[in-house]
């Protein structure tokens, strides 16, 4: 892996661009933003490196370490990040719009009020990530793991989330709909409030889960494992309940 004082941009040492990058986040007059568009950082160490609201558009950062890594506000759309440790990276209120991060480590990263819509995230490892607030619209999270995430009030609308693993993750007030979670595993996780009109949800594993107040309009949950789930004030109108599992579940109280 290279280190920073390795790598050169446009004749410019990186560790030269960081120093002056923290310098203009100080307000020094010598400071100046890193602009590093299309640059390639590729298999570069880059642990714990203060980067907030830098230019990072296009840049190749495949298989970095950016791990404790600040990108706060950063601008990473259409970057690739693939193979990329992100773990503990605070990616707060950055611009990630269709990014490269397949099989990317973003566990427990910091990604609140992050734009990620139409990232490729398949098979990437989310889980304990605080994800609270991003926009996720038409995403590709194919086989992604997000145990234990926290998805509160994100908007997936029409994300791929097949086979993904969504176990414990709370989805509260989330926005779902028209999403593909065909085989994914939402075994335990908080659903209660969330909006899934038109989602499909055949084969999915759904044992254990809040649906409370849910949405669940014209859904396809078609051999759906739904045991134990708890439904209260939970809409199922034109739902596809064929040969899905409701062992030990009430529906008295749904529409």
């Amino acid at each position: 892996m290279r280190k920073i004082s390795e790598v050169f941009i446009n004749g410019i040492c990186l560790e030269k661009i960081l120093e002056d990058h923290e310098k203009w986040l100080n307000g020094e007059d010598s400071g100046e933003r890193a602009n590093l568009n299309g640059a390639d950082l590729s298999d570069t160490n880059l642990i714990g490196t203060i980067l907030m609201d830098a230019d990072l558009t296009g840049t190749d950062l495949s298989s970095a370490n950016l791990s404790g890594a600040d990108l706060s506000g950063a601008d990473l759309s259409e970057a690739n990040l693939n193979d990329a440790d992100l773990k503990c990276a605070n990616l707060m209120d950055a611009y990630l719009r269709f990014t490269n991060l397949s099989n990317a480590n973003l566990s427990s990263a910091n990604l609140i009020n992050t734009n990620l819509r139409g990232a490729n995230l398949s098979y990437t490892d989310l889980s304990l990530a605080d994800l609270s607030d991003a926009y996720l619209g038409f995403t590709d999270l194919w086989d992604a793991n997000l145990r234990g995430a926290n998805l509160n009030n994100v908007d997936l609308w029409e994300a791929d989330l097949r086979g993904a693993c969504l176990s414990g993750a709370n989805l509260s007030y989330a926005i779902l709909s028209h999403a593909n979670l065909s085989g994914a595993n939402l075994r335990f996780a908080n659903l209660n409030n969330v909006n899934l009109k038109g989602a499909d949800l055949s084969g999915t594993c759904l044992g254990g889960t809040d649906l409370s107040y849910a949405d669940l309009d014209d859904a396809n949950l078609s051999c759906a494992d739904l045991r134990n789930a708890y439904f209260y004030n939970t809409n199922l109108n034109n739902a596809n309940l064929i040969g899905t599992d409701l062992s030990n579940v009430n529906l008295g109280n749904t529409n």
